[in-house]
């Protein structure tokens, strides 16, 4: 292993671990019949590609943008294998296979599906807060606002976070986001990526996706109190509930590029004493989202991992 690893992040999925390295991105996922299956694509990113959108802050946007959009994917495939076996139990009890117009409305109703989910997902942690500040009648403070809007949405994140980890399912998906932690962990300690090398290693990590949300949260409350205060100074009177949802979504790439360079900055310097103190938020929330992994989902993340960086591991696809 070399002496500088390269950068490496991931994601739990359905029964599974995605790892992504600079030139590939594997998804890992364990069978009904207790088999590894893994899926390997070629990966670089948009910022590598063009070098104008490697501009700081910018390539943060981009870069949340690629990841949700590649987040989504390697979800639908893991959902896919976890529902193979019984898909095929299914057919074989239909006297007649499914025709590609089938085929083609399951597809459909998925993609209608995300859209759906992505929908909601914006009215309930971005539309909702500012209209419960605006019945709090808090919209002639810039500051004060967004400060309720704000607080107000972390609390909607937190009570959705700690709902969701009671279902099972889950839990499942949160054990297999502890799994990815300790393998990312494991290798840039420069660990042999075993399990028993791994199993050492803690399930909280600096660069977690849950802590560049909450990160995302906070900035946000600054960010959306300078652009509320230029608009009254531009045009004279204070934002409506739409012109406030229109400016805030307007500068959302902003914040998301601004949080994803902090969030590489926390990483570089989590030894330093003032950034553990800032980024201890963030591990804290990371108890909720991630547990603790048994073998077998730690040998799912380590096989997505070898093949990420084209080592050997695991059975291919």
């Amino acid at each position: 292993m070399s002496s500088k690893p390269q950068s490496v992040g991931g994601q739990a999925v359905i029964e599974g671990v995605m790892m992504r390295a600079p030139k590939a991105i594997a998804t890992a996922v364990r069978t009904l019949d207790k088999k590894i299956t893994v899926k390997v694509d070629p990966y670089l990113a948009l910022s590598k590609r063009y070098k104008i959108l490697n501009i700081p802050i910018l390539r943060g946007a981009v870069s949340f943008f690629e990841m949700l959009v590649i987040g989504i994917r390697t979800l639908s495939y893991s959902a896919d294998v976890a529902m193979k076996e019984a898909q095929e139990e299914e057919q074989k009890k239909e006297d007649n296979p499914r025709t590609k117009r089938q085929v083609f409305f399951d597809e459909l109703l998925l993609g209608g599906s995300l859209v759906l989910a992505l929908a909601l997902g914006v009215g309930l942690f971005f539309f909702l807060p500012l209209l419960a500040a605006q019945l709090l009648h808090a919209s002639r403070g810039a500051l004060g606002f967004n400060l309720i809007a704000g607080g107000i949405r972390i609390a909607i994140f937190l009570a959705y976070l700690w709902a969701i980890s009671r279902w099972k399912e889950i839990r499942r998906i949160f054990e297999y986001h502890g799994a990815e932690h300790k393998s990312v962990f494991a290798y840039e300690a420069g660990e042999e990526l075993t399990v028993e090398c791994t199993r050492k290693y803690s399930t909280l990590h600096p660069r977690c996706g849950t802590s560049f949300i909450l990160i995302v949260a906070v900035l946000a409350i600054l960010v959306f109190s300078v652009t509320d205060a230029l608009f009254v100074e531009v045009f004279g009177h204070t934002q409506n509930l739409w012109q406030r949802f229109l400016t805030h979504f307007t500068f959302l790439p902003l914040v998301a590029g601004a949080s994803y360079e902090l969030l590489k900055f926390s990483g570089k310097k989590s030894d330093h004493k003032i950034m553990r103190c800032l980024i201890a938020p963030g591990l804290w929330l990371q108890k909720i989202t991630t547990k603790e992994p048994d073998d077998e989902q730690l040998e799912v993340a380590l096989t997505a991992l070898k093949h990420a960086l084209g080592e050997e591991g695991g059975e291919r696809i």
